[in-house]
């Protein structure tokens, strides 16, 4: 059998970068991308010590002809992982709606462009299509509105998409971790001087930035993330949705039992208080 391509985005660093390693390592055929191809070093040093050779290539998904540029050529896909994302902390009075779209042009509309560009191939090969989104794009969290409101958009799109996709031989899957140590979080550009600048929000920022460095202290380790996605990529059939360690379990399914949503407040509201 001919080797399988799979298209990663942005594989920079973390959860990107551990997973175009870890499925060139299993025998796929890898595109990684990313926004800046002069952020590659990294990437390019792990492949290097794990053995294994990638296909680095330049994509920023909020680009259309990016994206275009990226995929023209390519004569099989086998599949893709929409992994390029931005983490934002932010409320709603103290920011502007264009950074509210900014965060929606990379998490959402970036995935929707990528996934679009790549179906007819996709459909050829009878591929999948696996999206890493987050607990979340479950369960909304105190100044991640933003943030959630992107990952709710990607859940909903993808969970409608699948059994469109599912007629044509596509499958779609969701990947939703917890917190992951990477360099996800210190781009989010959150500093210890930030509640100083919340106004009536001070207090509840504190509290939440507190809650957040515990949780992140405790985080799961990128390549764990990796194995699980390389694990679907493989997997015979599937399943649509995929949490990456027992702590996303527990939490995302707080939210997926909550029928009033009554769970989901008590635990958030904990965070700001």
């Amino acid at each position: 059998m001919s080797v399988k391509t799979v298209l990663i985005t942005g594989t920079s660093s973390g959860i990107g970068l551990a997973t175009a390693v870890a499925a060139a390592r299993d025998g796929w055929h890898v595109i990684a991308t990313m926004r800046d191809t002069t952020k590659s070093p990294a990437l390019q040093a792990a492949a290097r010590d794990a053995g294994v050779s990638l296909d680095v290539r330049a994509l920023d998904v909020t680009d259309p002809a990016s994206v275009d540029a990226c995929l023209t050529g390519l004569d099989r896909l086998d599949a893709l992982v929409n992994n390029a994302g931005a983490g934002h902390v932010g409320t709603l009075e103290q920011e502007s709606v264009d950074d509210v779209r900014a965060v929606m042009e990379v998490n959402f509309f970036g995935v929707l462009h990528v996934t679009r560009a790549a179906l007819p191939l996709l459909r050829t090969s009878r591929g999948r299509v696996v999206t890493v989104t987050s607990v979340g794009g479950v369960v909304g969290q105190p100044f991640n509105e933003a943030y959630c409101a992107a990952k709710f958009a990607v859940e909903g799109f993808m969970e409608s998409l699948a059994p469109v996709a599912a007629t044509t031989g596509v499958s779609v899957s969701v990947v939703e971790p917890g917190a992951v140590a990477s360099e996800f979080v210190s781009n989010v550009g959150i500093d210890a001087t930030a509640p100083e600048a919340a106004g009536p929000y001070a207090p509840a920022l504190s509290a939440y930035l507190e809650r957040t460095r515990g949780a992140f202290a405790d985080a799961q380790a990128p390549q764990e993330v990796a194995h699980t996605l390389v694990d679907l990529l493989n997997a015979e059939r599937p399943a649509f949705r995929v949490l990456t360690s027992d702590r996303a379990r527990a939490f995302a399914g707080t939210k997926l039992k909550d029928l009033d949503g009554s769970a989901v407040q008590g635990l958030t509201r904990g965070w700001v208080s």
